[in-house]
């Protein structure tokens, strides 16, 4: 019997909310579109030299705004929170700090892809 995955997440706070990261298909998805694969992307993010600003903008940008798309479906009489731009999400990891954006980013990429399945 296939055990269902469940979807990592990690919330950061912003201005007074709570936002949740979230690393599923789509995320992926738009991630190799941009980069040619997850790996790629994850070896530029996690790079021992400092990593470029734009690599971990935009892949917290994708799981932030995955995850404002899931809080909109779930809260579909509420007022829709409006999605970050590449430029609001600047903003945001440099009130976070570029370490702990980085941190979270890593640990939910990190969890999202570990298998539930025993070896």
């Amino acid at each position: 019997m296939a055990s269902k995955k469940k979807v990592e997440k990690s919330v950061i706070i912003y201005k007074g909310k709570e936002y949740e990261l979230v690393f599923n298909l789509n995320v992926m998805e738009q991630i190799q579109e941009e980069y040619g694969s997850v790996q790629e992307w994850g070896e530029l993010v996690e790079a021992e030299t400092e990593p470029k600003a734009k690599d971990i903008k935009y892949g917290f940008m994708c799981m932030l705004n995955e995850g404002i798309d899931i809080y909109n479906e779930e809260h579909a009489g509420e007022e829709p929170r409006p999605l970050f731009t590449e430029r609001q999400v600047g903003r945001v990891l440099t009130e976070i700090g570029l370490f702990e954006a980085a941190r979270t980013l890593n640990k939910t990429v990190v969890a999202s892809t570990k298998s539930d399945e025993k070896n």
